[in-house]
């Protein structure tokens, strides 16, 4: 009985060895691991066109603050805010009675001078006539004629000079519009002190703004500098009114502002509506046309790591990063900048996984 049942354990961890074997052989049967294919394109070069929304501001095309050039009275005032107002059309009279005595001294002044040398000169010239006969006139009183006569010309010289320079403080009384526009600020009223210091300096008299024509600048960044030029078509709007505008660029700094490290951009806007006002803030539409064609790739094929910004490349079916700039974006495409050709195969979803000489099955 005992030989029995020790043949039938012998018969059974046989068994189990037998069946543990064929386990740990197909355990061993290993598949061969098959790489995932890797999405990739070809590099080519086009034209990306954006836009840029900034900004901007509408100002007079040409602005002026009109001041008091000597200290006066305001005596006749013309014009008020909004009055429309034509290049030498006079605005403002000014009253200052200390000015009209000088130049009533100036005037007497010039009137005896011009007396004097025309005396001296008279006496000169009978004197320089009578010296033609020998002996009559002495060398010697012709020469004092003739120094007494230069020196009664130069006074009389410096009188008509003073004469004039009253003049022209008394013309400084009449405040004249420079050129044709619209008075924005009005800063007195009649009996009003004014002058080039002091109190009476304080603020304009007039603000006289040109608005027929207007300006509107715009500060553009850095970046974006290359892609414009005179000529260019933008569009604009405002706030206010629910149009659309269109103005040309007309003039560029060609500098960069040194706080704002942008450009200055103008254009003139033709304002026969009178609808825009100087002082609006506008919000522009910049077209950024590149120059020439760059290298455009899906935004999924940059890669921006702790080690930079790069591609991948693939050489000989094996991966290899090219680091990149990048430009302008749009939508899901990027313009990039770096060691690359066209035709070049780059992989259109890129991670950092993927390391330097990784095959890559295509």
């Amino acid at each position: 009985m005992n030989t029995k049942i020790i043949k039938y354990s012998t018969l059974f961890f046989a068994a189990l060895f037998f069946l543990n074997s064929c386990n740990s052989k197909k355990e061993e049967v290993v598949k061969p691991e098959i790489e995932p294919k890797v999405e990739t394109f070809a590099l080519a070069k086009e034209k990306l066109t954006t836009e840029l929304r900034l900004p901007a501001e509408l100002t007079g095309f040409q602005q002026v603050d009109l001041y008091a050039k000597v200290s006066s009275f305001v005596k006749t005032l013309k014009v008020d805010i909004g009055s429309k107002v034509k290049k030498g059309q006079l605005l403002i009279v000014l009253e200052a009675p200390e000015i009209s005595s000088q130049l009533a001294a100036a005037e007497s002044r010039l009137k005896a001078m011009e007396a004097i040398y025309t005396t001296s000169k008279s006496t000169y010239n009978r004197l320089y006539e009578t010296s033609k006969v020998e002996g009559t006139i002495s060398k010697n009183d012709l020469e004092m004629a003739n120094g007494k006569k230069n020196s009664d010309y130069a006074q009389y010289q410096a009188a008509i000079a003073a004469h004039k320079e009253i003049s022209i403080m008394r013309g400084y009384l009449e405040i004249r519009a420079p050129f044709d526009g619209v008075v924005a600020a009005r800063n007195v009223n009649l009996g009003t002190f004014v002058g080039p210091a002091g109190k009476g300096s304080d603020l304009p008299l007039l603000t006289i703004q040109e608005q027929s024509k207007l300006r509107l600048a715009v500060s553009v960044p850095e970046l974006y500098t290359g892609y414009l030029h005179p000529g260019d078509e933008m569009t604009f709007n405002v706030k206010s009114l629910p149009d659309n505008f269109k103005a040309k660029i007309t003039r560029m700094s060609g500098a960069l502002d040194l706080k704002l490290r942008s450009e200055r951009v103008e254009m003139d806007v033709h304002n026969t509506k009178a609808n825009l006002l100087p002082g609006m803030v506008a919000e522009v539409l910049l077209p950024l046309n590149a120059k020439d064609s760059t290298f455009v790739v899906p935004k999924s094929a940059v890669v921006n790591s702790a080690e930079g910004l790069y591609v991948v490349k693939v050489v000989n079916h094996k991966a290899t990063r090219v680091d990149i700039k990048k430009g302008r974006e749009i939508d899901d495409k990027i313009e990039i900048f770096g060691d690359l050709n066209p035709q070049d195969k780059l992989v259109k979803i890129a991670s950092e996984e993927t390391k330097e000489g990784d095959v890559i099955n295509e």
